[in-house]
């Protein structure tokens, strides 16, 4: 099946290019980066709000409202203020409402304001104190019901004064 037989090369070896449609689009690469989260360390306090899509971690200190994609509140972390986010994991503290579709308390969190979510998972340690809220999907409309026939419906009653 194997041999070693030498093979004779009579000049340098070929290289053989690629098909184009094997070679990386440098387009696609330039347009879906790595998503990487951003970092609040522990040393570090902001006074105001954070809006973004992606993900952070929070370990330091955030005075005002959090909306981002993703959201990680740290053992160090702590949050003073509103949090809407579609995914949260906590291990830290936050005093404040949190809204988003999945909610994580670790065994080292600290809650004190309400919860709106989807899923909502709690480690046993973690303190939570606030109200627990499933988010209320929208109603279906209501389907246009037939006319109720005049036959069924009470008169209208009309008040009279006395003339006078």
């Amino acid at each position: 099946m194997f041999s070693k037989q030498a093979k004779a090369s009579k000049g340098p070896a070929r290289i053989e290019p690629l098909p184009m449609s094997q070679l990386p689009s440098s387009d696609a690469a330039r347009k879906a980066p790595p998503k990487v989260a951003s970092l609040i360390s522990p040393d570090i306090t902001i006074e105001g709000g954070i809006t973004g899509d992606g993900e952070l971690q929070i370990d330091g200190v955030v005075r005002g409202d959090v909306r981002v994609g993703r959201l990680t509140v740290g053992e160090t972390g702590h949050v003073e203020g509103s949090i809407y986010a579609e995914a949260v994991e906590v291990r830290g503290r936050v005093v404040g409402a949190l809204t988003a579709k999945q909610v994580r308390l670790y065994g080292t969190a600290y809650i004190d304001g309400d919860i709106t979510h989807e899923q909502l998972a709690m480690e046993t340690g973690a303190f939570f104190q606030g109200r627990s809220l499933k988010f209320q999907r929208p109603a279906a409309p209501p389907q246009s019901a037939p006319a109720p026939q005049q036959a069924l419906a009470a008169p209208p009653v009309l008040e009279t004064k006395p003339a006078g």
